[in-house]
């Protein structure tokens, strides 16, 4: 007779402490992200993406902040891990979308990339959102970037490839987002054609004094120029970091050397975004 291998359910009582506090905290984000989204308590914080050739801002990330009820802001690190799989995760979406179209029709000479997740494609109310801007405002919806995780991708490629095609082709640029930060898949490049290459920030820092960062660096900017993908190195906090990058290749810089995220939207000039940046 085989044994029996099937995990047993944990009984309400008799988890562990520390899976307990884990288990309450998670409880506790999720109420507050949801209070937090019935009052409209979401923000968008803007951060710079600069050219590295000198030449001024290229576009900015919108960042989502929620206030918790004293109005304390809060970073999306601090829920996103708790809230990503939920049905909150989604409506947190719903809320950087619908406030970074708006940002980017009042402001005309505004580029911004949004946070995404793969499972708001299949999300009604999402996808009802864009498809209106779509339909009401497509010039503005020209000037978003939706940024996906690389983990994300890989969770529903075929999905996400349709969703891509389609939109590329009214105007929308699509960026990789976090990529090198886990298992990474080189054969998708061939099925997706992302506008924007975003390099994860474990390989910007202290990249100008680190070999290993060197090298690998220099791989991904070269696949990124192999498939004609605008590289963005993220996580740059110093000049002489910064100053290497701009030699190997990596046409955009990001991080707080250049600036923290800001709840206000700077000035804007005559900031844009190609691939010749």
């Amino acid at each position: 007779m085989m044994p029996n291998t099937r995990a047993e359910p944990v009984e309400p009582g008799t988890e562990s402490p520390l899976d307990a506090a884990i288990s309450q905290r998670d409880r506790g984000t999720l109420a507050m992200v949801e209070q937090a989204i019935a009052r409209g308590d979401t923000r968008l914080a803007y951060q710079p993406v600069m050219r590295s050739d000198g030449k001024g801002i290229a576009f900015f990330e919108g960042l989502i902040r929620v206030l918790d009820e004293t109005g304390r802001v809060i970073p999306a690190r601090d829920f996103m891990g708790a809230v990503e799989d939920t049905d909150i995760g989604r409506q947190i979406d719903c809320s950087a979308l619908k406030i970074g179209l708006e940002a980017l029709k009042a402001n005309p000479t505004l580029r911004l990339s949004i946070n995404m997740s793969a499972r708001s494609v299949g999300y009604p109310r999402w996808m009802q959102t864009l498809r209106g801007y779509l339909r009401d405002y497509p010039t503005v919806v020209e000037r978003l970037i939706l940024e996906i995780t690389e983990s994300s991708v890989m969770m529903m490629p075929e999905i996400v490839a349709i969703f891509m095609e389609d939109l590329q082709d009214k105007g929308i640029t699509f960026a990789l987002d976090d990529f090198g930060a886990g298992y990474t898949a080189f054969r998708y490049f061939k099925t997706f054609y992302f506008d924007i290459l975003k390099i994860d920030g474990q390989f910007s820092r202290n990249v100008a004094s680190d070999p290993d960062n060197q090298v690998l660096t220099e791989a991904l900017i070269s696949l990124a120029r192999h498939f004609d993908m605008l590289v963005v190195s993220e996580s740059v906090e110093n000049a002489a970091d910064a100053a290497w990058l701009a030699r190997a290749g990596a046409e955009c810089l990001q991080g707080y050397y250049y600036g923290a995220p800001s709840m206000r939207l700077p000035e804007l000039g005559g900031s844009v975004m190609a691939k010749s940046a």
